[in-house]
């Protein structure tokens, strides 16, 4: 990824960071490292724990959210979910995917679509 596109990335998600918290979200941590990989932001609403994907696109004209993030994607969002919540001792915890869409110019995206619930997990994917 080009320079640019990821300062592009880091605006988008600090838009994301700042749409939530003015939800009334808790933001816990952004680009949370885990064995396999980043979880863009982790937050907390209410008691409910939210695993939150920013994805930034340059315009709106190649679909929304739910579109940007495919089955395998979705595989390993819950992966690295589930390696959150043992790396922080979390069990039974009520957990749900988000996912945002922010696009525009490199200097100010905005937050364009907001999709709770966006996926659902199947079965124990999330225990560990």
């Amino acid at each position: 990824m080009s320079l640019a596109g990821r300062l592009f990335g880091q605006a988008a998600e600090s838009e994301a960071e700042r749409y939530l918290r003015s939800k009334g979200y808790r933001i816990l941590a952004r680009n949370a490292r885990t064995p396999s990989g980043e979880l863009d932001l982790v937050t907390r609403s209410g008691s409910v724990l939210v695993f939150v994907e920013v994805k930034a696109r340059g315009s709106s004209t190649h679909g929304g959210a739910v579109g940007a993030v495919d089955s395998r994607k979705q595989a390993r969002l819950v992966r690295l979910a589930a390696q959150y919540l043992a790396r922080h001792r979390l069990r039974d915890q009520p957990c749900r995917f988000d996912v945002i869409l922010c696009a525009g110019g490199t200097d100010a995206p905005e937050v364009l679509e907001h999709i709770e619930h966006a996926f659902e997990v199947p079965g124990d994917d999330l225990r560990w």
